[in-house]
């Protein structure tokens, strides 16, 4: 998954429906169920001291939000294949990399959008700066990116293979 200049979120099949099944889900039983919790807690009494009903308005909130990035993300989508197995560095990709100066000093991230985060693994955004700096690259190259201090890392591509979870 990646974003574009033009505001397009390219995404594949399953990132597609696994989002659009997270906002069928906010957008319909979670924003009956919150509307219970803020409606059970309205009828305990004075709202300005009730704590409940200031968590399930602020859950709601929060809930709302979410409902709004998805819209606007699945609006501006674009379904594709997952990348190919080609050893480039792409959004959709497992990116493993070596530091320059320590080989064993290696790291294995997603290079996807914050939305397709998993826990099973890192994820690093395309426009991050690492991310931006291993992009296009092959196995067997070094990339250098910006480090948060003003210096510059280098790093080492070591494999990029398509996301398979």
């Amino acid at each position: 998954m990646t974003q574009t200049s033009e505001n397009v979120t390219w995404l594949t099949q399953e990132a597609y429906d696994q989002l659009k099944a997270e906002l069928d889900y906010l957008s319909g039983p979670a924003r009956t169920e919150i509307a219970k919790k803020i409606e059970a807690a309205r009828e305990e009494g004075d709202l300005r001291e009730n704590g409940g009903y200031h968590a399930a308005k602020e859950e709601q909130g929060k809930q709302e939000l979410r409902v709004r990035q998805l819209t606007q993300l699945l609006q501006h989508a674009k379904v594709g294949e997952a990348p190919a197995d080609t050893g480039v560095v792409a959004p959709g990709m497992v990116v493993t990399i070596a530091f320059d100066g320590d080989p064993d000093d290696t790291l294995t991230f997603l290079l996807a959008s914050r939305e397709y985060a998993s826990s099973d693994i890192e994820t690093y955004s395309p426009q991050s700066p690492l991310g931006s700096g291993v992009l296009d690259k092959k196995a067997g190259e070094y990339a250098e990116y910006e480090l948060p201090n003003g210096r510059t890392a280098s790093v080492k591509i070591l494999e990029a293979k398509p996301y398979q979870g």
